[in-house]
């Protein structure tokens, strides 16, 4: 997802919950998405639902983005 980050992501899933919600959410609706879009291989069945999730799934990976950029900034014990 963000590979100069993506070390911090297991250390995240535990200690942040909302980051482990909004890591989830991400993933769950990346899958759904692959899943209305390859229907039967004819593309979306709902074009405006696909359109809606992938709006939520980016919002979610900006929010992903800056809680990693805020731990990055901290400093390591």
């Amino acid at each position: 997802m963000f590979p100069d980050l993506n070390h911090l992501i297991p250390e995240l899933k535990d200690a942040n919950p909302r980051f482990r919600a909004l890591f989830t959410r991400h993933q769950n609706l990346d899958r759904e998405i692959t899943d209305l879009e390859y229907i039967d291989g004819r593309g979306p069945c709902d074009k405006d639902k696909v359109a809606a999730m992938k709006r939520e799934k980016l919002k979610i990976k900006d929010e992903l983005y800056q809680i990693m950029r805020h731990a990055a900034r901290q400093p390591q014990h």
